[in-house]
């Protein structure tokens, strides 16, 4: 098993790695939508889609894998009524490649983001 570390997605905001190896899965911690070059929380959701799964690629790559290596993803969202513009941000962001996915509203997730994202990959 492996920790996967990159100062390419926002530093964990508690006791847990970025995403873990293990054999040939690639499981991503949930990603909020934390621009990690300045610590910025985007709050937009179709811009907090993109940045969520930019900083997920980034852990990937990491780990020696690419987008097209995810098979599952889970987004939580704090208003189901921005479903549409984030499968939109999710469509372009994944173009042809079409993981299994979930999708379901919370009441509230930390820092009150909008969203979190996460995902497993095989290599």
């Amino acid at each position: 098993m492996e920790f996967i570390s990159t100062d390419k997605a926002p530093a964990a905001i508690g006791p847990y790695s970025q995403g873990v190896s293990a054999s040939n899965i690639i499981f991503s911690s949930g990603q909020l939508p934390i621009n990690p070059e300045n610590g910025e929380l985007i709050t937009d959701p179709y811009k907090a889609t993109k940045m969520s799964l930019d900083n997920i690629k980034n852990i990937l790559e990491a780990a020696g894998a690419k987008v097209e290596n995810i098979v599952k993803v889970n987004i939580y969202l704090t208003n189901m009524d921005d479903f549409s513009v984030v499968n939109e941000a999710y469509a372009e962001f994944f173009k042809d490649h079409k993981p299994a996915r979930s999708c379901v509203e919370v009441s509230k997730l930390p820092k009150d983001g909008v969203l979190e994202i996460e995902a497993i990959a095989v290599k």
